[in-house]
């Protein structure tokens, strides 16, 4: 099964827009009152019996089960009751934002997330259908949503033949609304196999990256270019009174510069992984936790870097234009010469310049720690890099195939004479 996701510019009519703007408060409300549910719970059964405090205290009765996603949907059921203005949002929508919460809960102890918020008015931006319905849902340009009816959006591209329409959602951003297609198809495609040109990337803030050809790469900054006027607005926004029209109106300024770097970061991203592709059938990168990077003094300009999007974008990328992509070990890439694989020694930041004293070979740092990763990922899929048809003009190799030359050199000579 083959799912993926498509996102067009939507285009809601006024009575559209003020369904979509209710159903996200009414989300915000469920998420907060389900999320408060869950905490007072926990509360109650945090400190022992005998070492309750005196201040305050959350009271739970001993046999309350646990507000899991099961329970809260039970008693989003009974709460329609009471709460008709419930009934005025698609009951799918309201139990996703309750399965949303839950998966949130479960990642705080599965992958180490931080627990879950309250959401203001702001935060709560999104929510999905999860099921269409039968029948036509979709038209030219337009697609029959619950509730909102036959919504309208910019085709940017055609849905490819084959796929159909499984969810969508509908996202609120600065800039607009936008519509996320969900589509599927019953087919299998095979990984891309490891054939071809390799190369490796080194990542890193002095140039962006630097390929295993030699190509270095400079580091757009994102963020320094409109850092001036972002400063400027967000100094305005400390004098507004919370909750105004025009802090309000000076939010939105501020998210839509935000989105307007973000965008200008994908797209660049998107632009480089492309330019990677082209010419390569194999594209090694270091495994690396771009996390430890953002909470170190250089984390403003690791941040605006992107490193850890651009490998996402990047593997993509290559499954989509069937080149084989694979993470290697990152360690000591620096401190390792790419052709004669000797122990160099730990470099500073300073020394932008390789040069192995074993066999003389000098160049760029970083385009010897991306050779260093090439000869890495070649060597994991089980040949040495001697055994490339195109190795004979890359760097790294030449010592090893001599090697290799004369050890058959010496089998042959012993096979020829026999035991002695």
């Amino acid at each position: 099964m083959l799912t993926l996701s498509y996102e067009y510019k939507a285009m809601p009519t006024d009575e559209q827009i003020q369904l979509i703007e209710h159903t996200l408060d009414l989300c915000r409300k469920v998420w907060n009152f389900a999320l408060g549910e869950r905490k007072d719970w926990l509360n109650s059964r945090k400190c022992p019996v005998n070492a309750c405090s005196i201040v305050t205290e959350y009271i739970t009765p001993a046999d309350a089960p646990y507000p899991n996603y099961a329970h809260q949907c039970k008693l989003l059921t009974v709460a329609k009751k009471q709460y008709p203005e419930l009934k005025t949002v698609n009951a799918q929508v309201l139990q996703q934002v309750l399965r949303k919460l839950e998966t949130a809960f479960v990642d705080t102890g599965r992958k180490g997330m931080g627990f879950p918020r309250f959401k203001n008015r702001y935060r709560m931006r999104s929510f999905v259908y999860p099921q269409l319905g039968k029948g036509e849902i979709h038209k030219g340009n337009q697609i029959k949503l619950p509730q909102l009816g036959w919504l309208e959006y910019v085709k940017s591209r055609e849905i490819p033949d084959g796929f159909t329409v499984k969810q969508a959602r509908i996202v609120r951003k600065a800039s607009g609304y936008f519509l996320m297609l969900t589509l599927e198809c019953d087919v299998n495609v095979p990984n891309p196999v490891p054939a071809g040109h390799p190369r490796g990337i080194d990542l890193g803030l002095d140039k962006f990256a630097a390929t295993s050809d030699g190509e270095l790469i400079e580091r757009p900054r994102f963020l320094n270019s409109l850092h001036r006027k972002l400063k400027l607005l967000q100094r305005r926004l400390k004098n507004k009174q919370k909750g105004s029209n025009n802090r309000h109106k000076l939010n939105w300024k501020i998210a839509r510069l935000h989105q307007r770097i973000a965008d200008t970061r994908k797209d660049w991203h998107f632009k480089l992984t492309h330019k990677l592709c082209d010419d390569a059938g194999m594209i090694f990168v270091e495994d690396i936790d771009f996390r430890t990077w953002a909470k170190g003094m250089l984390g403003k300009h690791t941040l605006d870097a992107g490193f850890g999007q651009f490998v996402s974008i990047l593997q993509w990328v290559c499954w989509k234009r069937g080149v084989y992509f694979a993470k290697v070990d990152k360690d000591y890439t620096s401190q390792v010469c790419p052709q004669c694989d000797t122990h160099t020694g730990k470099k500073d930041l300073s020394d932008r310049l390789h040069v192995c004293h074993n066999c003389g070979y000098t160049t760029h740092r970083d385009v010897a720690a991306a050779q260093v990763i090439r000869n890495r990922g070649y060597s994991a899929l089980g040949r040495g890099v001697e055994e490339n048809a195109c190795g004979d003009g890359l760097a790294g190799t030449g010592n090893r195939l001599v090697k290799s030359q004369r050890s058959r050199k010496k089998k042959g000579d012993a096979a020829v004479l026999g035991p002695a």
